[in-house]
C-alpha cells in the first residue's frame, strides 16, 4: 500500500454531523494541506453495519460529491468504507484499533471522534450510561488510536465537544478541579470529577456539590479536560488534538428541533474539518467554536 495514502477516521458517522464529517473531508482534502499527491481513505465508523451501508451509498449519491469528482468511484481519490465501531464497547474500540494496525501498517494520519449520546430526563442512570459512553468511550478510543496516528503535525485527533461543557456554571471550586486536573496533565484526576458528579447525582446533592445537572455537558467537559491533557501529550510526537462544538445542530441527537440559531449538519461540520486538514498555525489543546478558539 502507498505510504502516500491518508487515513481518516469519523466515528458516529452514519448520521447528522458525522456524515457530513465524512461528506467535507471528501470535498476539502484535494485542495488541503494533508494533500502530498495521494490518496485518502475515509472509514465512516458507526454502531449499525445496515445504517453505516447506506451512508456510505448516500455519500456515493451525492449531486455535490458527483459533480465535484473527489470519490474513486468518479475519478477522484477519496474513498470512502464502512467499519463498524461501537464506542461503548472496549471490544468493539480494540477490534478497530487492531484492524487498523494490520491493514496501515504505517499509521493513520485522522481521527474525528464525533460518536456520543443525548438521553433525555436526568438521573443515576442517565447519568451513568452518558458518562459510559461520551467520556470513557471516546477517551477508550483516543487511547487505542493515538498509538496509530503517524507522528507529524498534520496527524490531527478531534473530539467532538459541545458549548454546554464549558465551566461557567459550576461553582468555582469545581472549575478549579478541573482546571488543576489539566495543568497537573492528569487524566485519572479528570476521571475523578465524573466520578465525583456520579456520585453526587447518586446522592441527590448535585448543587450542593458545585455540578449542574446535565449528564450531557459534564461529560463534555470531561472530553474537553482529556483533549487538554491528551495534546500536551502528544506535543513531542507531533499529533495535534483538539476539542471543538459543533454548535446547535438540527440532527436526530436534538430531534432536529429548529430554533433560533440552528445550523445544519454541513454547517456543524466545518469546524472538525477545518482542524483535520488546515493549518492551525501551531495551535493545539484548545477549545474551538465556529473555527475560533473559544475560552473554555
Amino acid at each position: 500500500m502507498s505510504t502516500k495514502q491518508r487515513i481518516a477516521i469519523v466515528t458516529g458517522a452514519n448520521k447528522g454531523v458525522g456524515l457530513a464529517a465524512v461528506r467535507q473531508l471528501a470535498l476539502k482534502y484535494p485542495t488541503s494541506p494533508l494533500n502530498t499527491g495521494g490518496s485518502l481513505l475515509i472509514y465512516l465508523a458507526a454502531r449499525s453495519p445496515e445504517r453505516g451501508e447506506e451512508a456510505v451509498q448516500t455519500l456515493l449519491d451525492d449531486a455535490q460529491l458527483r459533480e465535484a469528482g473527489v470519490l474513486v468511484q468518479q475519478g477522484g481519490s477519496v474513498t470512502v468504507k464502512f467499519r463498524e465501531l461501537d464506542i461503548g464497547s472496549a471490544e468493539s474500540v480494540a477490534a478497530l484499533g487492531e484492524f487498523l494496525k494490520k491493514e496501515h501498517e504505517s499509521g493513520v494520519d485522522v481521527v474525528i471522534n464525533n460518536a456520543g449520546i443525548a438521553l433525555k430526563g436526568f438521573d443515576s442512570a442517565i447519568v451513568r450510561e452518558t458518562i459510559r459512553t461520551n467520556y470513557h468511550g471516546t477517551l477508550d478510543v483516543c487511547t487505542t488510536l493515538l498509538p496509530l496516528l503517524k507522528p507529524s503535525p498534520q496527524s490531527r485527533l478531534v473530539n467532538v465537544a459541545s458549548i454546554s461543557g464549558m465551566l461557567d456554571a459550576y461553582s468555582p471550586a469545581i472549575q478549579a478541579n478541573f482546571h488543576a486536573a489539566v495543568n497537573k496533565g492528569s487524566i485519572p484526576a479528570v476521571t475523578a470529577l465524573m466520578e465525583k458528579f456520579q456520585h453526587s447525582v447518586d446522592a441527590d446533592r448535585v448543587e450542593e456539590a458545585g455540578f449542574v445537572k446535565r449528564a450531557y455537558g459534564v461529560s463534555k467537559a470531561g472530553v474537553i479536560a482529556f483533549s487538554k491533557v491528551l495534546a500536551e501529550q502528544q506535543r513531542q510526537d507531533g499529533v495535534v488534538v483538539n476539542a471543538c462544538c459543533p454548535g446547535y445542530v438540527a440532527t436526530s441527537m436534538t430531534e432536529h428541533m429548529d430554533r433560533p440559531g440552528a445550523i445544519t449538519p454541513d454547517e456543524g461540520a466545518r469546524t472538525l474539518v477545518m482542524l483535520a486538514l488546515q493549518d492551525l498555525d501551531g495551535k493545539r489543546g484548545e477549545f474551538w467554536r465556529e473555527e475560533k478558539v473559544v475560552e473554555w
